[in-house]
């Protein structure tokens, strides 16, 4: 198996990945004050989403270079 096929299944592995998780969140802690002894933080959660269009265009490409390696070796 080639380079080129394997880096197709890995954007299969992406595309698939990206079409089950649609979004994901996490959470950043920021310092807000910094006094001595004392401190206050605050949390602010954020959330990604990942167009399903470009995971479709992941799997396609994916799929298209494992049949170009396919072909070439």
């Amino acid at each position: 198996m080639g380079k080129t096929a394997i880096l197709g299944i890995v954007l299969i592995v992406l595309g698939i990945a990206g079409l089950l998780f649609s979004h994901f969140s996490y959470t950043e802690t920021k310092p807000v004050l910094k006094a001595g002894p004392i401190q206050v933080n605050s949390q602010e959660e954020h959330t990604i989403s990942i167009p399903t269009i470009g995971s479709i265009v992941l799997l396609l490409a994916g799929a298209g270079l494992v049949i170009a390696g396919r072909r070439s070796a």
